[in-house]
This record gives C-alpha cells, sequence and structure tokens, in this order.
C-alpha cells in the first residue's frame, strides 16, 4: 500500500533534482536514491518519471504562487508592488547561486517538445502567471504611474519572456547583473 508519506518524500527530491540537474540527467534511481526509498515505493505512487514531473511542476507552481500575493498589497502602488515582486524573484535565483534557474523556463526548454502534457501544463503556468502581472499593470496604467500603452496582458506576456531570458543569463554567468538589469528595465523603460 502506498504511504502518503513516501511520496512526500519522493516528490520533494524529485523537485530539488528535476530543478537542480534537469529532468533528462536526472534518473528514476537518482530521486529514489535522494528520497531515501526503494525504487518500488516510486511506482507505488507514479506511473513514470513524465507523471512525477508534472506533480513537480504543480508543486512549483504553488510554492511560486505565494510570490504573487505581494502584487495584491494595495498599501502599496503598482510599480512598488512590481519592484517587491521582482526582488523575491531576484531573491530566489540568488539563494540558488544561480544554479537552478526557473524550473518553468527549464522544463519549457527541455521538456516542451518531448511530454504534451508538460506542454499543456507549462502554457496553464504561464497564462496564470501573465493573469497576476495584467492585475498590477492594468491598475497602474489606469491611475497613470504605467504610462505604457500596451494592453496589460500583452506587457505581462513580455515582461515573464523577458524574465526567462534574464534567468538563463543569470544562470550562464553566475551573476545577478542579468536579474538587476531586467527590473531596471521592465520598472523604468519599459512600464515607465
Amino acid at each position: 500500500m502506498a504511504k502518503p508519506h513516501v511520496k512526500e518524500q519522493i516528490v520533494t527530491a524529485g523537485l530539488n533534482l528535476l530543478h537542480s540537474r534537469g529532468f533528462n540527467a536526472t534518473s528514476v534511481q537518482d530521486i529514489t536514491e535522494a528520497a531515501a526509498v526503494p525504487k518500488g515505493s516510486f511506482y507505488n505512487h507514479f506511473a513514470s518519471k513524465e507523471a512525477l514531473g508534472l506533480e513537480v511542476l504543480q508543486r512549483y507552481r504553488a510554492a511560486a504562487a505565494g510570490y504573487l500575493d505581494v502584487l495584491d498589497d494595495a498599501s502599496q502602488a503598482p510599480k512598488a508592488r512590481l519592484r517587491a515582486y521582482f526582488d523575491l524573484l531576484i531573491g530566489a535565483n540568488t539563494a540558488t547561486d544561480y544554479n537552478c534557474g526557473c524550473l518553468l523556463g527549464n522544463f519549457s526548454s527541455e521538456l516542451s517538445t518531448q511530454i504534451p502534457a508538460m506542454r499543456d501544463a507549462l502554457h496553464l503556468a504561464y497564462d496564470e502567471w501573465a493573469a497576476a502581472l495584467t492585475g498590477v499593470i492594468a491598475e497602474g496604467q489606469r491611475d497613470g504611474s504605467i504610462a505604457a500603452p500596451q494592453p496589460a496582458l500583452e506587457l505581462a506576456h513580455f515582461v515573464i519572456d523577458a524574465w526567462q531570458g534574464a534567468v538563463l543569463h543569470a544562470k550562464a554567468s553566475h551573476s545577478r547583473a542579468p536579474l538587476d538589469r531586467y527590473a531596471d528595465m521592465v520598472l523604468n523603460r519599459i512600464l515607465l
């Protein structure tokens, strides 16, 4: 019988390894060893490594959704909320010494052509992320603190796309500079 705590150990180990090493570079054996469970336990909980990958993506999205709460803080102006949000994202990347990057971006580049269910899950994740950013950008456009004339949803998707590029550059250079440059450009040039 499958034990819930074993599943949690597998998901936690899977998240850590898939995020830091990549999906294709991580075996089921690597995951079960890191989780300190027998390999057979993996298959009591997951039909495949792809099934674990989808659950890991959901877990990552749930954790990242906590960062979005800062965007709802109506006590701050929209651009201040965006700055606070970018600071959280930058902090998450610097905490891993730029080794992990964004799991959405990692899985997008590695798996979107291999696993259709992953591509669909990633598409949904990006759309939900854009929806959260759209709200605060639209609010800034309404109050005049954001003068960019493009539709808020289009700007939100651009902000996400640019973030993914900045994260990749930071990962390659092991430097915070691309992330700081991103935040400066988005807040002071794109979302004037």
